[in-house]
């Protein structure tokens, strides 16, 4: 292993023939050779050949000592999606390993979706689910996203935000649970920078201010526990571990505390030969150094989920300073900066034991595919997903001291089914540390339990999908009902189906016919009727989803007439007024001298995307498109189309609500009044408070022409120092 970057295919075939074999590396250079002359011609938006990108990714994976498979692999993982080449010729050329990996990071491209959100929820579970078979899958995906998340500087900002969040929400979590932590802090820290950029330039500021006190401190301990190691013949790598801002800004939000409060921002990292030196380093750190009262944790003999071992102790060092220490084999350490990518680089002696923690971890990942079996909707498929693997967890006990990580929220019956399906099936109670317990009761971190069953047992109860948090319970307790009562479900899943189709106001035999029924049963991914009949009967899919896609294009047809009336009847009545222009600047569509209205709860101005509302006896009421009011109607028939009647031209004023958050300091308001004020606007109300977080809140109501007066005051409002956002406020 190196850290040594890999800049182009020379370093790359260099570093591959340290680990690997004359053959091995031919048959990459062979990939690389093929995916330059099928890239060919394309460039990155910095403007750079597009064969930068897979040399790039598969130097990040070399680094970490995977295996040529999926090296090759990872040149070649855009050429299905961005060339003409297809998986069959893939395969043909270098073999059904390198296509399935291929194709598992491959984005379904030939498919159309209603919302970039379920194209995206789709391309997630395809992944998900490739990742589940073969775990270098997500190897190759997290090292793809590592190296367009560093060239993230070319894409436009709101491309940046997007890419920044959904790096949060699913890559850098999955870099956590798999234990890679070497790209799980890199993705994080780009992450912020790109989300929220002030505080991420605030605290490099902070860390640069007293970077040299703080590493003169750390070399000074260093010494000391080198001298001291010495003595007593341990030989260890002793370093200072830099503290990474993703962190930092963590703590700062989630514990409410200031920077100079942060304990770990000054830490040593021990390095030995064996876990019998480990505990030894640890008793000569105590006797050296005051230990802090309730911050030691013992990682080996308690590993993380993730694989993750070490001793972390903090303790009082020079100066008084909290200082925090690390001690691992080096083993230890290759498996926490590698995690589950580690399975790959064990060589001979130690890789039975490498294999045998890869199975138990990538064991719970294979649930992923029991999931998908029973979870239609790719959205619900991915917030699944998301409660088992991404959520926070907890961590219990069995009788025997095995720790079993759960969801936080989760109750004895997902213990259960987390042990064993039939363990699950038959329970009929819990203990919790010796006593007796509700199966609703929420279990906490150390808690130990002991599950009752009974052969007697008549199987789960349908309340149990109410109570139980993780997917997995969910998953099998659906599974329980639909083998067991199938045709009662299929009975019961049409009677709800119908009575849901009569709800939104359509007879059944008009809307349940072979052909919507073969378009939706083919949508929610069912290979037949009765399957989705089932799936509804056991809950494992909603009555209402199947009702709302069934008569969707009659919906849409009614919806049409209606407004087709309301233009008809409104003309009839504004057919012989002479037209005025209207002192609110909005006019509907198709329809003069109609009396309209701001509303309150989104207060529209110029230049906003805006639709009517028929009110009773109050003419038409004007609104956002986003107004959560106007998505949340339940009669769609009284939406008008309405448009600005002077775009671009002032016509009046327009009150609007805006919120300021910031961290709390003398002057703050000052400088928001004065900068708003310098933009020519008038400001009708303000109002401000901190709280004892530091955290300052400023609300205030300004007349408004138009969004593109509203954005430069924003903008303004976005320059100030400690001020880390502006938002337009919506009532509810």
């Amino acid at each position: 292993m190196t850290n040594k970057q890999i800049v182009n295919v020379e370093d790359l075939l260099a570093r591959c023939a340290e680990y690997m074999t004359e053959a091995e590396v031919n048959d990459i250079e062979r990939a690389y050779q093929f995916a330059k002359d099928e890239h060919d011609g394309q460039f990155r938006r910095s403007g750079e050949p597009y064969i930068i990108h897979p040399v790039q990714v598969a130097g990040i994976l070399v680094d970490i000592g995977l295996d040529a498979t999926t090296i090759v692999a990872a040149l070649l993982h855009d050429v299905v999606e961005d060339t003409d080449i297809t998986l069959e010729e893939l395969t043909e050329r270098f073999g059904p390993d390198v296509a399935m990996l291929v194709d598992g990071v491959t984005k379904l491209g030939k498919i159309k979706y209603k919302s970039k959100r379920e194209e995206l929820a789709e391309n997630h579970r395809k992944m998900f689910i490739a990742m589940a078979e073969d775990i270098r899958v997500i190897l190759i995906k997290l090292a793809d996203r590592l190296h367009n998340m560093r060239t993230l500087q070319h894409m436009v900002k709101e491309k940046q935000v997007q890419k920044a969040e959904e790096t949060l929400e699913i890559f850098a979590p999955l870099a956590h649970r798999l234990g890679i932590s070497t790209i799980k802090w890199e993705l994080e820290d780009i992450s912020l920078r790109y989300i929220n950029p002030q505080q991420y330039y605030r605290i490099v500021s902070m860390m640069k201010q007293k970077r040299t006190e703080r590493e003169a401190l750390v070399n000074s301990v260093i010494g000391e526990v080198n001298e001291v190691l010495d003595e007593v013949q341990i030989a260890a790598e002793v370093d200072g571990r830099p503290k990474h801002i993703y962190s930092i800004y963590n703590k700062m939000q989630n514990s409410k505390k200031e920077f100079s409060e942060i304990y770990d921002l000054m830490a040593v990292r021990i390095i030995v030969d064996s876990i019998k030196d480990c505990y030894a380093v640890l008793g000569i750190i105590h006797t050296q150094y005051k230990p802090m009262p309730g911050r030691f944790k013992d990682y080996i003999a308690m590993p993380k989920p993730n694989m993750y071992q070490s001793l972390h102790t903090t303790v009082i060092g020079p100066k008084g300073e909290p200082l925090e220490v690390q001690i691992r084999t080096r083993d230890m350490h290759f498996i926490a900066e590698y995690g589950i990518a580690a399975h790959w680089a064990y060589k001979e002696g130690k890789e039975q034991e490498a294999k045998s923690g890869f199975e138990d971890k990538i064991a719970h990942f294979r649930e992923i595919l029991e999931l998908q079996k029973d979870t239609a909707d790719a959205e619900e498929f991915m917030e699944s997903v998301k409660v088992d693997f991404f959520s926070d967890m907890l961590y219990v006990f069995t009788p025997k001291g095995d720790v079993i990580e759960l969801p936080k929220g989760s109750v004895p019956i997902d213990y259960a089914y987390r042990i064993h399906t039939e363990i699950g099936h038959r329970t009929i109670g819990a203990k919790v540390n010796g006593r007796m317990v509700p199966i609703d009761y929420k279990l906490k971190t150390g808690d130990i339990i002991e599950i009752v069953t009974s052969k007697h047992s008549y199987g789960p109860s349908k309340d149990w999908l109410k109570i139980c948090v993780s997917s997995q319970a969910k998953n099998k307790i659906r599974q329980w009902f639909k083998r067991q009562q199938r045709e009662e479900n299929v009975l019961k899943g049409r009677e709800l189906i119908e009575a849901e189709v009569k709800k939104l106001g359509f007879e059944p035999k008009e809307v349940i016919t072979d052909k919507t029924l073969e378009d939706v049963t083919r949508k929610f991914n069912f290979g037949q009727e009765e399957d989705m009949y089932a799936a509804v009967g056991y809950h494992g899919l909603t009555a209402a989803q199947v009702a709302h896609k069934l008569t969707e294009k009659l919906r849409k047809d009614k919806e049409s007439k209606n407004l087709e009336l309301n233009d008809a009847i409104s003309e009839m009545k504004t057919f012989d007024r002479p037209k005025k222009q209207n002192p609110e600047g909005v006019r509907v569509k198709g329809i003069d001298n109609m009396l309209v209205r701001m509303s309150r709860c989104c207060n529209p101005v110029p230049g906003d995307d805006i639709v009517g509302y028929i009110t009773r006896g109050r003419g038409v009421s004007i609104h956002r498109s986003d107004c959560l009011n106007v998505l949340n109607e339940q009669n769609p028939e009284r939406l008008l189309e309405v448009e600005w009647e002077h775009e671009g031209k002032t016509v009046k004023s327009y009150n609007v609500e805006i919120e300021i958050s910031g961290y709390d300091r003398a002057g703050l308001l000052n400088e928001v009044l004065q900068s708003v004020s310098a933009t020519n606007t008038n400001i009708v109300a303000v109002s401000g408070k901190g709280d004892n977080s530091k955290q300052a809140k400023i609300s205030m109501t300004i007349a408004i022409n138009n969004v593109n007066h509203l954005q430069k005051v924003v903008d303004r409002i976005k320059q100030i120092s400690d001020v880390y956002a502006v938002h337009r406020v919506m009532m509810t």
